[in-house]
């Protein structure tokens, strides 16, 4: 059997097999440990954010699919900053694509941590290989190639040799992670609405209130309401899976 049957095969087996198991309380605090580590200081944030950065773009470019949208093109840059240009006819498949873009790490987040309580942590590994895999085709800058590429290694190597048990604490710390990034851009995009209004033409609730007319503070409670549903229903799930 070659590398690209081995590694198909075990895609397939994440689709069809199961692993549940109840975290401790010492697991659980080092995972949230972790995710802290890497999301609020500056230095670990500075390339976890960059991972961060580039689910925000995805959930721009998977959402501008879902209304018919092209995509021509996705980039992002090492300050963090994002760009993502589609065509299509629709006005509202452009508010729809231009919403969800920082509640796109919030909401995967929760589906990663959701997987893991549902004991298909393996079925989201392959979920997340393949989504990988495939967004390579929308990028067009060295930066986001690299994030990406790093990204699909990572995801196709836990694939082949991780256990089901690694598996299972991988794509729950990376839920926990993403649900930490989250919260952290939308109080960076606060930051911007109220204290740096000198980059309010690089914020998506700015930029929806200047293309749909409905206000900029509409679109950034809309973000709010959504990655807060979605921190509570992960922290929900987290205690349901606590074993102490």
């Amino acid at each position: 059997m070659n590398l690209l049957e081995t590694w198909w095969d075990a895609v397939a087996r994440g689709f069809t097999e199961g692993y549940t198991t109840a975290v401790p309380l010492p697991a659980l605090l080092g995972i949230l440990a972790c995710a802290v580590i890497l999301s609020i200081p500056r230095a670990t944030w500075r390339w976890f954010g960059l991972y961060v950065t580039f689910v925000h773009e995805l959930g721009h470019a998977y959402a501008a699919l879902m209304t018919g949208r092209f995509v021509h093109g996705l980039r992002i840059g090492l300050d963090h900053s994002g760009r993502l240009v589609s065509s299509g006819r629709s006005s509202f498949g452009a508010a729809w694509s231009g919403f969800w873009g920082y509640p796109a790490p919030a909401v995967v987040g929760l589906s990663l941590i959701a997987a893991v309580h549902a004991g298909r942590s393996g079925a989201a590994m392959s979920i997340g290989a393949l989504v990988l895999l495939l967004s390579l085709v929308f990028l067009r800058n060295f930066t986001g190639i690299v994030v990406a590429v790093a990204s699909a290694v990572i995801a196709q190597a836990l694939l082949l040799f991780a256990t089901p048990a690694a598996i299972n604490y991988v794509v729950l710390a990376l839920g926990v992670a993403l649900s930490v990034g989250a919260v952290r851009d939308l109080l960076k995009l606060a930051g911007v609405h109220t204290k740096r209004r000198n980059r309010l033409a690089a914020s998506d609730a700015y930029i929806l209130g200047r293309t749909t007319g409905v206000p900029a503070f509409v679109w950034f409670s809309g973000f709010t309401v959504v990655i807060a549903a979605c921190a509570v229903a992960s922290l929900w799930l987290l205690w349901g899976m606590l074993s102490v």
